[in-house]
């Protein structure tokens, strides 16, 4: 369970990005945080493993306040934290295998990770998650060769890799095209609730959010101004997040327009070929 109470950040130029931001996610829901830019909603998501230190508060995860941990314990609570990033940040260099391994680092010994040589169990739960997010045969293929929603896909695995109890997520679909946004998205939250795993997510695509979250946060400028169903972003709540403007097309759902409905992409029937979903991306 993760619980945030209070949580503030201010700037050393005095911005104030975050204003007392209290919240609970209690069971393995997608909780997509929307609002306009600068609302806070990036600090929030990398205030929770502070790679943004939080001013004051607290977020603990499962009971522990990690506001209060030192190097080490912080170290291996971020174990427990996938983080899906904006810009991948996978090694270029590396190929797709050993990107996706690099989740097991913090559970490994340096001399094993610097050999390479992980556990059968980890390899094996790699090749499942290629399996499972399209990249079937490209485990020996280099990051740099990949196109971005292949790239967003292996840090989507990487992130699980680490078998975590929370996924932060910071607006995996922004450098996405709209069709590779929706499969993009569309994995995210089904293997989130596949693992039972509660996911935050920050995201500017209203609709999308709408179409896959289980619940909804609008921030406007470092406060929480809507927590609820997607079904009530109505057109009055838009306005209290974003401003004044024509939303009667943005409460419309972001319905799947690439056949592919809610199934997971998978296997094709040749080796080292990727289904549609994946050529897509």
């Amino acid at each position: 369970m993760l619980t945030i109470t209070d949580l503030t950040k201010q700037y050393p130029t005095g911005l104030k990005a975050l204003h007392g931001i209290s919240l609970t996610v209690d069971e393995p829901q997608v909780v997509a945080i929307i609002g306009p830019s600068g609302a806070g909603k990036s600090t929030l998501i990398r205030c929770v493993n502070r790679l943004v230190e939080p001013t004051s508060g607290s977020v603990l995860l499962d009971g522990t306040d990690i506001t209060k941990l030192g190097r080490g314990p912080l170290r291996r609570a971020r174990r427990r934290m996938g983080m899906i990033f904006q810009e991948y940040n996978l090694v270029d260099r590396l190929t797709v295998m050993e990107n996706l391994l690099s989740g097991r680092l913090g559970y490994v010994g340096f001399w094993r990770a610097f050999r390479r040589n992980y556990p059968a169990a980890d390899v094996q739960a790699a090749y499942a998650l290629l399996d499972r997010v399209g990249l079937h045969g490209y485990e020996n293929t280099r990051a740099d060769a990949l196109s971005g929603g292949q790239r967003q896909r292996v840090g989507i695995g990487r992130a699980l890799m680490q078998q975590p109890d929370l996924l932060l997520v910071d607006e995996p679909t922004a450098s996405l095209d709209p069709k590779t946004s929706r499969q993009i998205m569309r994995i995210i939250v089904e293997l989130a609730h596949e693992r039972g795993t509660p996911a935050l997510l920050n995201i500017h695509d209203v609709p999308l959010a709408r179409s896959h979250a289980d619940r909804i946060i609008g921030l406007t400028a470092g406060a929480i101004v809507f927590d609820g169903k997607p079904d009530d972003l109505n057109e009055a709540v838009l306005t209290e997040i974003y401003g004044e403007e024509d939303w009667s097309k943005t409460v419309g759902r972001d319905d799947d327009d690439d056949g592919g409905g809610n199934a997971a992409p998978g296997r094709s029937g040749r080796p080292g070929d990727l289904d549609s979903a994946a050529v897509a991306g």
